[in-house]
């Protein structure tokens, strides 16, 4: 452990102070490989709506396969209950999918120096049981903070009977 003028620092500070470079390496990389067109009126007019839709749906559910598949890190309390935060009316657990993530959302909170008690759950668990037991409205948010990923609260990502676009218990049936 390292320690500035008396400070005690974090090993999770550590970890994204070291980690960074690479990251931001690994993040470069990933954008120069990846082949991203945005979409033009050109574009719209020999694609088919119902076509763009349909790949819409099949990246959605490739990407929510993927994090269902994936292990990621929970933050937990003193009593093991995720780390959540409200916004837009919805509960959001928060995920992340790995400690370097996890260190930049500490040290942006400001909270860097303390240690972070995590669990590691598949997404698959976050999505089907710790969403249902939150009793309200609950998605996940993957990397808070940083390039991350939500999943809300509707079928197809959690079960239907808390979907917030299927169940009438939350008073938004449809």
């Amino acid at each position: 452990m390292n320690s500035t003028a008396g400070t005690r620092r974090s090993r999770l500070t550590e970890y994204a102070e070291t980690a960074v470079p690479a990251e931001r390496e690994k993040t470069e990389t990933r954008r120069s490989d990846e082949n991203i067109s945005l979409p033009s009126n050109e574009n719209s007019f020999t694609r088919p709506l119902a076509a763009e839709l349909a790949h819409a749906r099949r990246e959605l559910a490739a990407r929510v396969g993927e994090f269902r598949r994936t292990a990621v890190l929970v933050p937990v309390d003193e009593h093991d209950v995720p780390l959540t935060g409200d916004y837009g009316g919805v509960c959001w657990i928060f995920a992340f999918s790995d400690e370097t993530a996890l260190a930049r959302y500490a040290l942006a909170r400001g909270e860097g120096d303390r240690e972070w008690a995590y669990q590691r759950w598949l997404g698959a668990r976050l999505l089907d049981a710790a969403v249902p037991a939150v009793g309200a409205p609950c998605g996940v948010a993957l990397d808070v903070g940083g390039p991350g990923a939500l999943f809300p609260p509707v079928a197809g990502i959690v079960p239907d009977r808390v979907a917030v676009d299927v169940t009438e218990e939350w008073g938004t049936a449809k």
